[in-house]
Order: C-alpha cells, then sequence, then structure tokens
C-alpha cells in the first residue's frame, strides 16, 4: 500500500477479520448466529477475490469490449439486441463467457469446477 497508509492494507485487515470470524466467531457459536458470521466471511472473502483480481479482470473485460468496438456491457447489450454482432457471435460468446468465469473467480471459484 502506498503512502500515507501504512501496514496492515486494507486486503491485509479484511483478511484477518475474515479469519476470525471463521476461525473464533462461527466455530465458538450455534444456530443464526453462526450461520451470520459465515455469512459475513463468505462476503470478506468476496471481497478479498476481488481486491485481489478486479483490477486485471477490468482491465481485460475493457479490451475484451474494444476489440468488439463496444465502449461498455450497455453497449454490448443494446449492439447484441440490435443484431450488430451476428456475424461475430462467437467472439461474443467468447467474451460472455470470459465475463462470467470472470464474476465466478470472484464471487465463488468453487463452481467453476462443481465444488461450490
Amino acid at each position: 500500500m502506498a503512502a500515507p497508509h501504512d501496514a496492515p492494507t486494507a486486503a491485509q485487515l479484511i483478511e484477518a477479520v475474515r479469519e476470525w470470524l471463521e476461525r473464533d466467531v462461527a466455530a465458538s457459536t450455534e444456530g443464526r448466529l453462526k450461520f451470520h458470521a459465515r455469512v459475513a466471511a463468505n462476503v470478506l472473502a468476496i471481497v478479498e477475490r476481488e481486491l485481489d483480481l478486479g483490477g486485471l479482470q477490468a482491465t481485460e473485460h475493457a479490451a475484451r469490449l474494444a476489440r468488439l468496438g463496444v465502449p461498455d456491457d450497455a453497449a454490448l447489450a443494446a449492439g447484441i439486441r440490435r443484431h450488430e454482432f451476428d456475424d461475430r457471435l462467437d467472439e461474443v460468446r467468447g467474451l460472455l463467457l470470459s465475463s462470467v468465469i470472470d464474476k465466478l473467480l470472484v464471487a465463488n471459484p468453487g463452481y467453476l469446477n462443481g465444488a461450490g
């Protein structure tokens, strides 16, 4: 992390809270509180993955959109509705598949191998 912030980084703080929820809170509670601790830990895990992967994913997504000649997802959706990409459906499918994989890598990577 760059100045003016010192260690621990935001990512390290999130990891510490997530681990505490998983290790201490969820392990020593029952019922509703245990469930909510697990949900909170899962949310923090998603945030960790987004912090780790999000920048590169955004850059790659923008490059894929640029190859199709659209500036953003809204323009892509509009172009699909207007059949502007009917001659490039393989490219569109590839972009959409990559987008879904990126989202799953953040939301729940286990879904990609059937373990989610």
